[in-house]
């Protein structure tokens, strides 16, 4: 059993009580309501630099349209990072990526059950208090069938949440319940070694029913469809050209956030348009490609290095009706590429490392590093024997010759690179005609669910600190396994992870996954993402993170002018 208890409530709000604490409340919901017309007045055009000292406020790029920011669909990078800035869940992770009370001032995990305690001054952006009521709602709502959320399974080590998503069960079977306002019972389906890790993620953050209810299907579609209470808030949302977020004034760790306004006042993924923003002081931060990395250090910047935790890869599509679905026609696309020629001769970025496991080299075992412990299956390239399995394949499929196959690939300059590498490199090795799908990021992922594909060129970063964030990607039930991998013997070493607490039986279920992984060819391993970036000198206290919202600029500031 582990015990947490850290509370932050200060003071004079212990003296004022909860009644007059919800008072106060409402006051500065009222100001804060008119001091954002004000600032929206008087900011229209945003501000002039990338740090603007004068309003405390920053600009930042995002690199596309959050497709989803209601907490309960949301799937990708961009959401998740908005969301992370503008909600709150039971948990949260620090300026020391360590985990530290969110919502939640104190907690109790035992063996088949967690006990969480809310604090008092866990607000809603309209001056309401967060309940314990609507952390059971917004789970109950993830696992509706027909919200057709693509994490719920994220949820099932809830009691009976598993059950109620295939429709099975009511949602009211599930094991969460308020015993009161303040106090969240959780019963375990199963025991777990890591369920505080996963009460951070977004799938896990509150939502309020009336709130929710009163948008008529249109919850989280716009600025003014979303009720917050993480540390920002949103004030303004013009689809596909800005996002302006607001410090929240009733969010309980005031003395944490340190910025007023965080603009994401520019929406691209091009890289050369990003470098060229930066370089005019118009955003605070951005990634550097092989292309532009010779113009930063011309520029003498400071750059910045970082593994991300992201895993790339092409997935392959399983269904039937896909040619893809044939084991030799993996081997041979398998064999006939070299992680090591993209990794070192295409994208030519410091911190990358070429791809050879469905788990990333930063994944930590119970002696070290998981993949120390189990070192991944060898690959080289070869392109004999990558020929040999094509023509076994073109055999079975009873081929004359091969249809042009598909890759899926988002439109971005990184993306057509790569993918361009790959049609040459399976044209040259196996004489495949690679007919490229470029797609805008919502797009792409329209295309993935629908299994529009053959390979697509996918990443999965981790939701939370353990293995099994990557590991049950390709379980049958996961609806992230968007090439629909299924396998009864590798679900089983997903549910040998799930339910033992000995660490070394969950690091030799992993070490089977990973074997399962190569010998099926479920995927294609690129690469370990590294992230080389630049930041703005007068910008402090930015947090990259390889779980939770990434960039995190809640506690980030701005230092004065040397």
């Amino acid at each position: 059993m582990t015990t947490k208890a850290i509370s932050s409530t200060s003071l004079a709000i212990r003296q004022l009580g909860l009644f007059a604490f919800a008072a106060v409340a409402g006051l500065a919901a009222l100001m804060w309501g008119l001091n954002l017309l004000a600032n929206l007045t008087a900011s229209a055009s945003g501000a002039n630099s990338a740090v603007d000292a004068a309003s405390n406020a920053i600009t930042v790029l995002i690199s596309s349209e959050p497709p989803q920011l209601d907490s309960s669909l949301s799937t990708d990078q961009v959401s998740g990072m908005v969301l992370g800035h503008v909600m709150e869940g039971l948990l949260r992770y620090d300026e020391n990526n360590e985990l530290a009370p969110g919502v939640a001032e104190s907690w109790r995990i035992n063996a088949d059950s967690a006990v969480f305690r809310l604090r008092e001054n866990a607000l809603w952006s309209d001056g309401k208090p967060v309940t314990a009521q609507d952390f059971v709602f917004a789970w109950r709502l993830a696992l509706a069938p027909d919200n057709a959320s693509q994490y719920a399974f994220i949820l099932y080590p809830v009691k009976n949440a598993e059950a109620i998503n295939q429709g099975t069960q009511p949602p009211e079977a599930l094991g969460a319940r308020a015993l009161d306002d303040r106090t969240l019972e959780i019963e375990f389906e199963r025991p777990i070694a890591f369920f505080d890790k996963l009460t951070a993620f977004s799938t896990y953050y509150p939502v309020r029913q009336d709130f929710y209810e009163s948008t008529d299907g249109t919850y989280g579609a716009d600025a003014d469809k979303l009720l917050y209470n993480g540390p920002f808030v949103i004030a303004s949302w013009v689809h596909g050209q800005s996002l302006d977020m607001r410090r929240n004034p009733l969010y309980w760790n005031q003395g944490r956030i340190h910025l007023d306004r965080i603009n994401a006042g520019y929406i691209t993924s091009d890289p050369n348009t990003s470098l060229n923003l930066f370089k005019d002081d118009k955003i605070v931060l951005t990634g550097l490609t092989p292309e532009n990395l010779t113009s930063a250090l011309e520029q003498r910047w400071q750059i910045h290095r970082f593994m991300d935790g992201s895993l790339f890869f092409l997935e392959l599509n399983h269904r039937p009706d896909r040619l893809t679905s044939n084991l030799n026609l993996r081997k041979a696309l398998y064999l006939a590429q070299d992680p090591n020629e993209l990794v070192y001769k295409v994208i030519k970025l410091p911190g990358y490392l070429p791809g050879v496991s469905l788990f990333p080299s930063f994944l930590d075992g119970p002696h070290g590093r998981f993949r120390d412990d189990h070192p991944p299956p060898a690959h080289r390239i070869d392109v004999a024997a990558a020929r040999r399995h094509l023509a076994l394949a073109q055999a079975e499929l009873g081929l004359d010759e091969f249809p042009s196959l598909v890759l899926l690939t988002g439109d971005n300059t990184v993306s057509n690179v790569q993918s361009e590498y790959f049609q040459a490199v399976f044209k040259k090795n196996l004489g495949l005609d690679i007919k490229i799908d470029r797609q805008i990021f919502k797009q792409r992922l329209a295309k993935m669910t629908s299994g529009e594909f053959d390979i697509v060129m996918a990443g999965w970063g981790p939701d939370y600190d353990d293995p099994l964030t990557f590991g049950d990607l390709f379980a049958s039930w996961n609806l992230n396994n968007r090439g629909r991998y299924s396998n009864p013997a590798y679900d089983e070493q997903v549910r040998i992870a799930q339910n033992a607490l000995d660490a070394e039986v969950r690091m030799a279920a992993f070490a089977n996954m990973q074997r399962i992984i190569h010998e099926d060819v479920v995927i294609i391993p690129s690469y370990d993402r590294g992230v080389a970036y630049v930041t703005h000198p007068r910008l402090q206290g930015v947090r990259r993170r390889v779980v939770g919202a990434d960039p995190d600029y809640s506690n980030a500031y701005i230092v004065p002018e040397a």
